[in-house]
């Protein structure tokens, strides 16, 4: 059989590309498919167009999936320092941020891609673009890779898809049919990491500034979301890594999809995170003995940007022509309630077209703790946006897909030597 191959790697994005070269490595023989005539589109605006490829820092916590376990497992099968290394020895030195997160020296995203593809033709990765699959069967012996003028032989088959974040870049969400053809089940979908909408004129009348805040989605008096970062005002509500970062938590809350449901979540916001709410109290009360005639609009521009500081105080019922000493205690209460618990106001999200990733997906329950292999058909493994996990901003979503990469080869060399050896 001329067009036999030890494994069909489909989708050429961060977790495909990996997994092909990691199986090439190994002595494989590797065919990478993707329906797009131009691939790396994810990887090539990710990070601001730098490419944040990992970051110093992770664990299963900075994810989210129904199976934490085995996101522990995964991520330790390929660490972020082994990423470091496997970038390092394809020609790609890396910078550590303050923050922790890794971007190439280059600061370019152009860079990363390169140097993948370029590893791809050194290791001669058989790589179609513009082939589109959309029929994956097994005949009993091998698995049938197919689409429209093209069919494919192999041993084994990895669906490194993605989800359906920026539809722009190629996600359709179609590896999920190929994936439930064989019977997996698939946790509902959402976008994760998209900006956040409101239609309160006074939050929107602040585009354009930046400050570092914590997010808090109450979840009816238990132990709520909290998210600690920047956030970016726009001219329809909220971005920057801590809106981002909440958008998944509050969209599955308002679908009911979140493992403890909390319809219509309270979302709010705290201004002075660097502050502790009882020390900014006691400031309070020693700046109204020392200056009585202060006015409380001064204090407040001090600590925000006067736009904002101006935003909060009207939204608390003060006059920002107040004075500390006409301040009564129950409105003092107000002004640091605005500060620290501001509810904002959200009426929904821009949604995939600007979703940096997908939350849920095929169901890890369902693969093997360690391969990723489907546990409902032999030789059929899984990378990558297509699964239930989802992280946080900083690197993390590359992380998994370099991980689950390597995880789902390394099952595949595994399955294949047992083979040739049996």
């Amino acid at each position: 059989m001329n067009d036999l191959w030890d494994v069909a790697v489909v989708g050429a994005g961060a977790a495909g590309l990996m997994t092909a070269v990691t199986c090439r490595r190994a002595g494989l023989k590797a065919l990478l498919l993707d329906g797009r005539e131009k691939i790396g589109a994810k990887i090539l605006i990710s990070g601001g167009t730098r490419c944040n490829i990992t970051n110093l820092r992770v664990t299963e916590k900075d994810f989210q999936s129904e199976s934490p376990r085995v996101v522990k497992r995964i991520l330790q099968t390929f660490s972020s320092a082994s990423v470091v290394e496997f970038f390092r020895g394809i020609g790609v030195e890396t910078v550590l941020e303050e923050d922790g997160k890794f971007f190439p020296a280059t600061h370019s995203a152009q860079t990363v891609l390169d140097s993948l593809l370029n590893e791809c033709r050194r290791l001669e990765v058989r790589l179609e673009t513009g082939r589109k699959v959309s029929r994956l069967a097994f005949d009993g012996h091998y698995f049938q890779v197919a689409g429209m003028n093209f069919l494919h032989t192999a041993r084994a088959a990895v669906l490194c898809t993605g989800g359906l974040s920026y539809p722009s870049t190629g996600s359709d969400g179609s590896g999920y049919g190929l994936g439930t053809f064989f019977g997996h089940s698939l946790i509902p979908t959402s976008p994760a990491l998209t900006p956040l909408v409101t239609d309160d004129p006074d939050w929107k009348s602040l585009s354009g500034i930046a400050l570092p805040v914590c997010l808090v989605l109450d979840d009816g008096g238990k132990k709520g979301v909290k998210y600690e970062g920047p956030m970016l005002f726009t001219h329809f509500g909220f971005s920057g890594p801590a809106a981002l970062n909440m958008s998944r938590h509050w969209i599955r809350r308002q679908s009911g999809r979140a493992a403890e449901p909390v319809p219509r979540g309270r979302l709010t916001v705290n201004f002075l995170p660097h502050y502790r709410e009882d020390d900014f109290r006691e400031q309070v009360v020693a700046a109204m003995r020392k200056t009585p005639s202060r006015l409380v609009k001064n204090l407040v521009s001090e600590k925000l940007p006067e736009r904002l500081a101006d935003i909060v105080i009207k939204k608390t019922g003060l006059s920002p022509a107040r004075v500390f000493n006409q301040l009564k205690k129950t409105e003092r209460e107000k002004l640091i309630q605005g500060l620290f618990h501001a509810p904002l106001k959200v009426t929904g999200v821009v949604g995939y077209l600007k979703a940096e990733a997908t939350a849920g997906g095929i169901d890890l329950a369902e693969v093997n703790s360690s391969t990723l292999e489907s546990k409902k058909r032999t030789g059929l493994f899984f990378a990558g946006e297509i699964l239930d996990v989802d992280g946080r901003i900083g690197g993390f979503n590359f992380q998994w897909a370099w991980s689950s990469g390597v995880a789902a080869a390394l099952g595949v060399i595994r399955k294949i030597h047992e083979k040739q050896t049996a």
